[in-house]
């Protein structure tokens, strides 16, 4: 498992962990706000009308409303990265890392209005009468470039299991078992076949199930981490001056954070930003491409307010529950990941400030430090002669060793700071936490004490089952480009059991499989958009001249 995810981490460091991807996705953000003079902004109202049906036509060609088209993009971005992919972020690069998420989060507003409406204009209808479209319609149908148009839809498929699939479950399990206890085996295979059921009947029983599980899952999402907020309230106003006064220093070392540099909180903001809202990644698209609209623009203003809803407002509330409680610095008792664990050779304490920097310069990259190799021995679980464990980026403490459910006498072996292969022990102790055990603690900081874990269990269940549901039909528009439409039912069969088989996998290689597959699908997509910026901005007047003639009393944007 280790060598896997040091092959994929390789992978995703050259495309979605480069700088040169983060300055595309952000770059194309920019350009379309200025060319299209700051959309985000100027059309906000105009896009909740739209939702409401104010632009409808009787005859408008379509397989959902606005609402639900909107309800179901959003949950296919509400999901894990509004909770598992917040508490990633802080902990890897501090509170600077939530600005650059908000940060992306603005820009895409504008970057998803582009390619829902170029989507939204070149979709089809397949074989079987069901609307399909997204990015791999307008590459074919305008751009004429069949081979960029597979490209993207085979990354779609890749993406579906990688971003919709694979770490939602995965989030699902751990959340269950750290509050209830209950197995990672049976929560996916229950959740398994709810999720065959579904995805079975199309995208009417999709539009349907979760027009209903959004609203509610918000609501409680929302009760539950304002209460945290509030309770901590003397750490409200540190906790923003962290977000906003960290971006140009970098996150200071503070309790068990060993802090983070400038590169490493905006790299890590805007990667898991584009996990939260997917703005620019051509997935939304496909999912506004069923909504009836005879405007390609007025589904766009629509998919305008994704971005707003899922990281400006979601996003923003989580990082202040994780900050407000303090509960990122904190070392809590953990059972060890491997992958996400390395041994040192030599000891470092958190006590001295040279150890900290030079253990800084390690995590953020900046310099090596020498991985041990060897022989330790073990008496009743405790390790002899015990060098730095690096467990969850942090000094872990109050280490044990286990075997079997019972503590381990005998001999470890360490290959260049990771345990060898095939010794069947695991270790526990004191560490940080990160992704959905961290939101999931934070959640206990309030009135409501250990039942707040259960609102972030509850909240999560839904908002990443949902999630599960909506890239199944983003990944079946995709075989349906590819293959047709009577070649769906293998890939719902596969989505189902990958699904499962997620629930008990390591969470380390699944986030950064998910980075590659978001890369994969992202880089095509805004190639593609930049490419019709002109055409853009011709619809974009169409549609404000069409508005007019439709509502002359009403006041419209300027320009």
């Amino acid at each position: 498992m280790n060598k896997l995810n040091d092959i994929l981490s390789l992978i995703d460091g050259y495309i979605g962990g480069s700088q040169w991807f983060v300055f595309l996705l952000l770059g194309t953000g920019i350009f379309f706000t200025i060319y299209l003079k700051f959309p985000q902004f100027r059309y906000l109202k105009h896009s909740i009308r739209i939702v409401r049906g104010k632009f409808d036509k009787e005859g408008d060609k379509g397989d959902t409303s606005h609402f639900q088209a909107l309800t179901t993009a959003l949950s296919g971005t509400v999901g894990t990265g509004n909770i598992a992919g917040v508490a990633l972020a802080i902990h890897l690069g501090g509170p600077a890392a939530l600005f650059w998420m908000l940060v992306t989060a603005a820009l895409g507003m504008t970057t998803k209005f582009v390619e829902v409406t170029l989507s939204h204009k070149y979709r089809e209808t397949a074989a079987d009468g069901s609307i399909a479209g997204g990015p791999m319609y307008y590459m074919k149908n305008r751009l004429n470039l069949k081979w960029l148009a597979v490209i993207f839809a085979i990354a779609t498929i890749l993406s579906s299991f990688g971003t919709g699939n694979l770490p939602q479950i995965n989030s699902i399990s751990n959340s269950l078992f750290e509050t209830f206890g209950i197995n990672h085996m049976l929560t996916g295979g229950v959740l398994a076949v709810l999720l065959g059921f579904v995805i079975i009947g199309g995208i009417k029983r999709i539009a349907s199930v979760t027009s209903r599980l959004v609203p509610i899952m918000a609501l409680i999402y929302f009760v539950g981490a304002i209460a945290v907020i509030i309770y901590n309230y003397e750490n409200i106003v540190p906790s923003l001056v962290s977000i906003f006064g960290d971006v140009f220093t970098g996150s200071a070392a503070a309790g068990g954070f060993l802090g983070g540099s400038i590169a490493f909180a905006f790299n890590r903001g805007v990667n898991r930003g584009l996990f939260s809202n997917e703005a620019g990644q051509g997935s939304a698209p496909i999912a506004h491409a069923a909504a009836r609209a005879h405007e390609p623009v007025s589904e766009g203003l629509v998919a305008l307010l994704e971005p707003f809803i899922d990281t400006i407002i979601i996003c923003t509330i989580t990082g202040l529950v994780l900050l407000s409680s303090g509960v990122w610095t904190e070392k809590m008792e953990n059972t060890f990941q491997e992958t996400d664990m390395v041994v040192l050779d030599g000891t470092y304490s958190e006590g001295n400030k040279e150890d900290v920097q030079q253990l800084h310069n390690y995590l953020v990259g900046k310099a090596d430090l020498p991985l041990f190799t060897g022989t330790l021995n073990v008496t009743n679980g405790i390790i002899e002669n015990q060098p730095t464990v690096l467990h969850a980026r942090s000094v872990a403490e109050e280490i044990k060793v286990w075997m079997n459910d019972q503590p381990y006498t005998g001999k470890i072996e360490f290959d260049e700071g990771n345990i060898a292969s095939g010794q069947g022990v695991t270790l526990t102790g004191k560490s940080l936490m990160h992704s959905a055990p961290l939101t999931t603690v934070a959640f206990t900081r309030s009135w409501f004490g250990d039942y707040g874990k259960y609102i972030v269990s509850i909240g999560l269940l839904m908002f990443a089952f949902s999630t599960a549901i909506s890239w199944s039909y983003y990944g079946d528009r995709a075989v349906t480009y590819l293959w047709g439409s009577n070649k769906v039912i293998y890939y719902h069969i596969i989505y189902v059991i990958g699904f499962f088989l997620a629930s008990f996998t390591d969470t380390t290689i699944i986030w950064t499989l998910s980075g590659i597959t978001i890369a994969l699908m992202t880089i095509p997509n805004l190639f593609g958009i930049l490419s019709l910026a002109k055409e853009m901005k011709r619809e974009v007047k169409s549609f404000w001249q069409e508005y007019a003639n439709r509502f002359p009393d009403e006041k419209l944007p300027k320009g």
